[in-house]
């Protein structure tokens, strides 16, 4: 027995069998999106999460080059 689901980057009815498991990725027929599948009862796909994509946007340069410590000295020093 077949189920659907909505896709949710095109929201075209997605059929997923019956012994599908939580955290297994199907492909969106349609927009050939990959999706995981997030709940079972009701059936419910997301977008894969890619790390790769998401992390792009951050910036991981070593801003510390103009930190002076000597500002920063520890007052009970005797």
């Amino acid at each position: 027995m077949n189920m659907l689901a909505e896709c949710p980057s095109c929201g075209a009815s997605v059929k997923v069998t019956s012994n599908v498991k939580l955290g297994e990725i199907i492909k969106c027929t349609l927009c050939k999106t990959d999706l995981e599948v997030i709940w079972l009862d009701p059936l419910e796909l997301d977008l894969v999460y890619e790390p790769d994509e998401e992390m792009d946007d951050f910036d991981y340069e070593d801003d510390d080059d103009d930190f002076n410590y000597d500002d920063y000295e520890d007052e009970d020093e005797d």
